[in-house]
């Protein structure tokens, strides 16, 4: 419903979760997953918000439309986990989670995702864009580290 992928789209993020690769996203930069959902470091950063989580459902849907409820929950309960990992291990202030859905919702990967992003007071998070460019991954991996170290301490969530 509401879909605008092209017919010819190759999802990034299917590649990622079934365990391939691209230019931009590595199995380095996945910090958590379970049997729904995914969660890894985005190769787009803002300015001042490093190290920002995607989470994306591990079956492919396009936008919170086609999205069932049961990966809804999976992926709530995902982001609320990478979030409090986030805030325990960034030294940040807080954390914003956003989603987007459709061209005109700023949507522009063709598969649901929803954001989970470091906050810190002052950053200006709504008020900039992202970095033009990806971010290379050798910034990204410090990142990633931190949170799967999180995860595999068995820090409570």
């Amino acid at each position: 419903m509401f879909n605008h992928a092209p017919a010819d789209y190759v999802c990034p993020f299917c590649r990622l979760v079934s365990g391939g690769e691209d230019e931009w996203r590595t199995q380095r930069d996945v910090v958590r997953r379970d049997e729904l959902a995914t969660a890894f470091i985005s190769p787009r950063w803002w300015p001042k918000n490093h190290g920002h989580v995607m989470v994306v459902p591990n079956a492919h849907y396009e936008n919170l439309y086609d999205l069932p409820s049961h990966y809804g929950h999976a992926i709530h309960d995902l982001a609320r986990e990478v979030a409090i990992a986030i805030r325990t291990t960034y030294g940040c202030d807080g954390t914003s989670l956003r989603q987007h859905n459709e061209p005109a919702g700023n949507q522009d990967r063709w598969h649901y995702h929803m954001h989970v992003f470091p906050r810190y007071a002052g950053d200006g998070l709504y008020f900039t864009h992202p970095q033009q460019d990806f971010t290379p991954a050798e910034q990204r991996l410090p990142y990633a580290y931190k949170l799967r170290q999180y995860f595999e301490s068995g820090a409570p969530n």
